[in-house]
């Protein structure tokens, strides 16, 4: 990692665009676990969706197997990677 590149920690729910890194999507995985409801309030708490966003998200996960939810930095997707695992739901950073 490049020393002199200035790393701003966000915390979940904050969007913010540095510019420094190529844009990467943290991506959301399909699993037989959780069920919508619990999708769909995770992707409100963590990520800032509105309702319709993230049941739009929720299914497209159900039907296609994966889903696109944020698009930042490797570093500002990391905090939301991390709450996301924490509620047990399957994510990528690609």
């Amino acid at each position: 990692m490049n020393k002199d590149k200035t790393i701003k920690k966000i915390k979940p729910g904050k969007k913010t665009d540095t510019g420094n890194e190529d844009m990467r999507f943290l991506v959301l995985h399909n699993d037989d676990h959780h069920t919508f409801d619990y999708v769909i309030k995770c992707l409100i708490e963590i990520c800032g969706h509105n309702s319709n966003q993230a049941e739009q998200c929720t299914y497209l996960v159900h039907f296609k197997g994966s889903c696109d939810i944020l698009k930042g930095a490797y570093n500002q997707l990391v905090p939301f990677h991390k709450a996301m695992s924490k509620k047990k739901l399957i994510v990528t950073i690609e």
